[in-house]
């Protein structure tokens, strides 16, 4: 193989790829939803290169491009030389090659791999029939994890249908308009764009004045709420998962709940000390702020963690007006297509879209009795449980194929 050493400016127009962008152990691409990353310079990929990371590698972040683009220099750019290049990935995402790099690494705030150690890491080279079997079944596993996966989303998508079935709302399909009037009686005093008129939020607001249950503003309900914080930017801050906090970031906060599959760490004595504000409890919301704007999450039982700048953190009311409030079923809908409409509609900023606290607390929130929150909720749960079943499913596929790997070379040996 070779290192391919192009190195771009920040002015490309190529796709940046990061290491925040590539999932642990499975090498997937999976683009965030955050603001790009800005970067001095940046090293050309293209299909078929490996990208091997430098940092940190035991989160085994290895990639096989499938487009052209650009990715941060804390990755190696490898170009295949004479030999298979899913071969070449499967390779040097395996527990062979992990052990080995987790040994090499230098470093204790931010371990890295060394050029010249990447360098001497012995690549095993079966001929190329076993190298193109390998390939083979690595795909079928891969194109196996795709099918689970898009099952778990088809499943992912139907709760928010539920949601509006429970309460009685059928979410039609408005068509955008171009250009429409907006009469004075229609204009609440507090926004004058046009974008908080468009026809889809119109709609939404008659949808929320039809409804048969009570409607709360979420500042009504909430009794505490505080904003994320980060530290300053000192890696020192930042540890390893085996002894930090998770410090959730945007793409952590799922309507899924919250996900720790590439969450940063930060160090106890952050924590304790520097972020007690931004500290989450049990059955506290995360609600994302900017970027993906309007995502839910409830912190479960036993969960130690920070929220970023990017989020705030809230609490609801045990009740209001004698209805129980069940912080999971307002999550479900917050996360559901009429909650985010309402949430997207309050949005304000050009460059950086954000939902400020006044917008936040202003949401409006469907309130049925407490019996119908718990029946969604327990729904829900059940369909989560079923998606967690499907994508389990789809990351053994990959697992067994790396395994099967490692169990052919170790007996070409």
């Amino acid at each position: 193989m070779e290192f391919r050493k192009e190195i771009v400016s920040d002015s490309s127009d190529l796709l940046y790829v990061g290491l925040k962008d590539i999932k642990s152990n499975s090498g997937v691409y999976v683009p965030t939803t955050e603001e790009k990353e800005s970067f001095n310079s940046a090293l050309k990929f293209e299909v078929g290169d490996v990208l091997f990371p430098k940092l940190r590698p035991y989160l085994n972040k290895v990639h096989l491009a499938q487009f052209n683009g650009i990715c941060s220099t804390e990755f190696y750019v490898l170009k295949k030389k004479n030999l298979n290049s899913m071969y070449l990935f499967a390779y040097l995402s395996s527990e062979l090659v992990v052990n080995q790099t987790t040994c090499l690494m230098t470093g204790n705030t931010l371990p890295r791999l060394q050029t010249s150690d990447v360098q001497k890491l012995p690549i095993l080279l079966p001929p190329h029939n076993i190298q193109n079997h390998i390939a083979s079944f690595m795909r079928s596993a891969y194109s196996q994890k795709k099918q689970k996966e898009q099952e778990a989303d088809a499943h992912l998508g139907l709760i928010g249908d539920y949601v509006m079935t429970e309460l009685g709302i059928e979410m039609s399909a408005v068509e955008e308009k171009k250009s429409f009037v907006v009469y004075a009686s229609e204009m609440t005093g507090r926004r004058v764009d046009s974008f908080y008129y468009q026809s889809q939020f119109r709609s939404v607001s008659q949808i929320m004045e039809s409804v048969h249950f009570d409607v709360y503003n979420l500042g009504v309900l909430i009794s505490e709420i505080s904003s994320g914080a980060t530290p300053k930017v000192d890696e020192n801050y930042y540890t390893d998962s085996s002894d930090g906090v998770p410090f959730l970031r945007v793409q952590n906060v799922t309507n899924q709940g919250i996900d720790l599959s590439d969450a940063k760490f930060i160090t106890r004595e952050v924590h304790n000390n520097m972020l007690k504000r931004s500290q989450l409890k049990k059955d506290d919301l995360v609600f994302t702020i900017t970027g993906r704007i309007g995502s839910v999450a409830v912190v479960p039982d036993n969960f130690e963690g920070n929220i970023n700048q990017h989020s705030v953190r809230f609490h609801l009311k045990n009740q209001i007006s004698n209805i129980i409030i069940n912080p999971s079923y307002v999550a479900a809908f917050l996360n559901s297509e009429l909650g985010k409409s309402l949430a997207i509609r309050e949005v304000t900023g050009g460059t950086r879209p954000a939902l400020d606290y006044k917008a936040l607390k202003s949401l409006k929130i469907i309130l049925p009795p407490i019996k119908i929150q718990n029946k969604i909720v327990t729904e829900i749960e059940s369909r989560l449980a079923k998606v967690a079943e499907l994508r389990s499913e789809a990351n053994d596929s990959v697992e067994q194929a790396k395994k099967r790997v490692e169990q052919i070379l170790l007996a070409e040996e």
